[in-house]
């Protein structure tokens, strides 16, 4: 089945830097309300689409809407913007980059540096730091003063375009994963379900998982799932042990990240359930940073079984990023799959699912050596 990438297109450009997710939610509601039982905007903004199951059990599923980018701090005398990050950035992408500054109207600018022409010899050969920035507009100061405040939010000006077989554009970090869910929900309608499936549009996850901490506290689920990209350095220069996953390897299950350790039976589940519908996987350990799986798995008043599906992304955290189409409909199937056989599964500590060490002993498999 083909994807919607006109969808994905347009969520994708939707602006939504962290604290500011208004249009990209905006976006989301109108997709999902034909979706779903219910729709909820909490305090946070983060927007929860309810569909309710045959029993009252929880299950969500979390993916954040807000990207990374910038927010204004100065306007100088000359109509220069000067600004600080929202999210993580790599520098050495910004130079002449176009962005867009959310004022009273949007406008159009290009991140700005001093010339290599004049630099001296030794700043040559370092990346150029954040704080040395600008954001050229084209207009004077009394022009950029009319549309342009201290606090406007800025993001990158990047549109979709396929790539061969892949998708690449800005914020694919995460509306990607927005998409995915959004997808998923539509897979679902009419049918059916064990429980009740809480699918979280989180904000602030990349400043801090602050939305997923404040949704997972009061919806309190039994089951979690983090939907997120990861990181694919499957390129020139990588080793094997650096890769983390490959992009086109199908949907990553994620074992372990800086943040969490998903629970080996959500791990099981996943992996068993993608052999028995042939959806094609990989394994996802990831030795640092983390998603919005740790709040979900930890947040709730009972704790939750937690774990995570991951999109293989290439450019992560730069001006534009890279995401395979086969990796994205795989994760769609997967996910689609998990929510609705969930009560189909044994979760209890009792049964045989295999130690720590060799989580795959229940399905007969060689086992994974965790150690």
């Amino acid at each position: 089945m083909s994807l919607n990438l006109s969808l994905l297109k347009a969520i994708c450009a939707a602006p939504g830097v962290s604290g500011y997710e208004r249009r990209i939610r905006d976006l989301i509601k109108k997709e999902v309300t034909p979706l779903v039982d219910e729709v909820q905007v909490d305090n946070m903004g983060n927007l929860v689409a309810i569909r309710r199951g045959k029993t009252p059990k929880r299950v969500m599923v979390a993916a954040h809407m807000d990207e990374i980018g910038f927010i204004v701090n100065h306007v100088d005398e000359k109509g220069f913007v000067r600004f600080l990050p929202l999210g993580g950035f790599d520098p050495k992408t910004l130079t002449a980059q176009r962005v867009v500054v959310h004022g009273r109207q949007d406008v159009l600018g290009v991140m700005g540096s001093k010339p290599i022409h004049i630099m001296k010899s030794e700043e040559r050969s370092k990346v150029v730091p954040l704080n040395d920035y600008f954001i050229d507009t084209g207009m004077t100061k009394e022009e950029v003063d009319k549309y342009v405040r201290i606090g406007d939010p800025i993001t990158r000006e990047r549109e979709m375009t396929q790539l061969g077989d892949c998708v690449t554009s800005k914020s694919l970090d995460n509306r990607v994963s927005v998409f995915i869910l959004i997808e998923t929900l539509r897979a679902l309608k009419g049918q059916e379900l064990p429980y009740d499936f809480y699918a979280t549009f989180t904000v602030q996850e990349e400043v801090g998982l602050r939305g997923a901490m404040g949704s997972v506290s009061h919806i309190d689920p039994d089951f979690g799932l983090g939907l997120d990209v990861t990181i694919a350095y499957d390129v020139p220069g990588s080793t094997p042990q650096e890769s983390v996953t490959t992009l086109g390897g199908g949907t990553a299950i994620k074992v372990l990240d800086g943040s969490v350790i998903s629970d080996y039976r959500m791990v099981n589940y996943l992996r068993e359930l993608a052999k028995k519908e042939n959806i094609k996987h990989q394994l996802e350990l990831l030795p640092a940073g983390g998603t919005d799986t740790a709040a979900v798995q930890r947040y709730g008043h009972k704790g939750a079984v937690a774990g995570a599906l991951s999109i293989p992304l290439r450019n992560m955290h730069q001006s534009t990023e890279i995401v395979h189409t086969e990796d994205v409909r795989a994760t769609i199937d997967l996910l689609t799959a998990a929510i609705k056989e969930l009560a189909s599964y044994d979760w209890s500590f009792d049964r045989d699912h295999g130690d720590e060490r060799h989580p795959d002993r229940v399905s007969g498999g060689a086992g994974l050596d965790w150690m």
